[in-house]
């Protein structure tokens, strides 16, 4: 079967790709630009155009699978059309890459990339799928041939009902991504109840207030109660955290913060019916982070550059608080933030909760929105975030142990000393790595 990715360079739908690839479907794709992530599926041998075009749909394709970015009118997708072929949106392919094998799917507004890499860790004979890059195995992507797959489902678009779970992993349900349930709160959780209820197994974190107080039979996870915070420490200048879960004994995991031993505790929950519990606590010392998660990119002298996915409040809040353990242990006192806030609707969804997220004993620098394909909103910024004295800019660029800032493309700050740290779900992590 030939299937052709219209979308390919996107994190969810090249996970897809990969994997169908190394299952023995011929597998190609385009996307709109050039990005290291295309250039890594050509190096896997996957066939990739630039840009899209109708030509690139050349009538020996079985099936063309697009992702969500990937609007009707879509010359690729015209193109299918008129030849007959089928097309599927990437909600719709689950089933055919996720058909006859026992899912671990992992859930939540928050976490779950950490959560799925941390399992595909501890579960280390399962393929796995996750929406980021594990340095474990230096892909978003394992292919084992194993029965079982850890699945990172997304709640975005509603596809995490389409993963038929046979273990269903909810990290928390705070609403986000409002706009695809119509800013319907009962439609949001009812879907989550679904999901979990598809389930043969359910591992919930209890702390949150939706899972909680739902009427299901679950495993849960009470954050207060079953995890004891043993310390933080540096590894070879790296973060880790030791903890305790119930009566289960100690675990060490790559990372900082009491978000990272709540997502480990459930991956650890998860995992108790396919391996032994010292298994479990050898392997999930294999993780060691994923990328665009606390990322440390750059190190010098006094100096260090962490690059951040977090692009809501509260992953904001949680990096910052890891932020500044990291910064205690390393002693360092000057902490510089620069955000680039990503799509106006999540912004106009959580603005109150924006403007007094960042920490005000840091610098901070705001970059233009990343729109994602929205259309742009008149918001005051520096009406709105006054208080923190931000420094405005357009790109920012890291060039050797500097991080530069720069306005109409002059330099008006320069960043060489003390952590600096970036977040948002844009480019500016190619910023940050100076790549573009």
């Amino acid at each position: 079967m030939k299937i052709h990715f219209s979308g390919i360079g996107g994190i969810g739908l090249s996970g897809l790709a990969r994997f169908l690839s190394r299952e023995g479907y011929r597998v190609k794709g385009s996307d709109i630009s050039n990005s290291p992530l295309i250039e890594e599926l050509r190096r896997e041998g996957i066939e990739v155009d630039i840009p899209q075009r109708g030509e690139n749909i050349r009538g020996d394709e079985d099936l063309v699978i697009y992702s969500a970015a990937v609007k009707q009118n879509n010359p690729e997708l015209v193109a299918a059309r008129e030849q007959g072929i089928s097309l599927l949106s990437r909600r719709e392919a689950l089933p055919i890459v996720l058909g006859g094998r026992r899912v671990f799917a992992v859930a939540g507004a928050h976490g779950k990339s950490t959560t799925s890499a941390i399992l595909a860790s501890i579960l280390q004979e399962a393929n796995a799928i996750i929406g980021a890059v594990s340095k474990e195995f230096g892909s978003n992507m394992r292919y084992t041939g194993d029965g079982r797959i850890v699945f990172e489902a997304d709640e975005s678009d509603g596809s995490f009902l389409e993963t038929n779970p046979y273990c269903a992993i909810v990290t928390n349900a705070e609403p986000e991504h409002m706009e695809f349930y119509g800013h319907d709160l009962d439609r949001f959780y009812e879907a989550y109840e679904q999901f979990l209820r598809l389930a043969k197994i359910r591992v919930i974190n209890g702390g949150d207030p939706f899972l909680r107080q739902l009427d299901i039979d679950a495993i849960r996870l009470d954050p207060v109660n079953d995890i004891r915070i043993k310390g933080h420490f540096l590894r070879d200048d790296e973060p880790y955290i030791r903890f305790e879960l119930r009566d289960f004994g100690e675990f060490e995991v790559w990372g900082f913060g009491e978000h990272i031993a709540l997502d480990a505790s459930l991956a650890i929950l998860a995992a108790l019916n396919e391996v032994g519990l010292e298994e479990i606590r050898n392997n999930i010392k294999r993780y060691r982070g994923i990328k665009k998660r606390f990322d440390i990119v750059g190190k010098g002298e006094n100096f260090v550059v962490i690059d951040d996915y977090a692009h809501h409040p509260t992953e904001i809040e949680a990096t910052l608080a890891s932020i500044s353990e990291y910064a205690r242990l390393k002693g360092i006192d000057e902490i510089t933030i620069i955000w680039q806030p990503h799509k106006y609707s999540r912004l106009l969804d959580n603005l109150d909760r924006f403007i007094e997220c960042f920490d005000r004993r840091a610098k901070l620098v705001i970059l233009p929105v990343w729109a994602a394909g929205e259309e742009p909103v008149e918001i005051d910024f520096p009406k709105l975030f006054g208080h923190y004295a931000p420094i405005f800019a357009d790109r920012v660029k890291r060039v050797g142990d500097r991080v530069v800032i720069l306005k109409s493309d002059r330099v008006v700050h320069e960043l060489q000393r003390g952590i600096v740290v970036g977040f948002g779900a844009g480019d500016i992590t190619y910023q940050l790595r100076g790549i573009k």
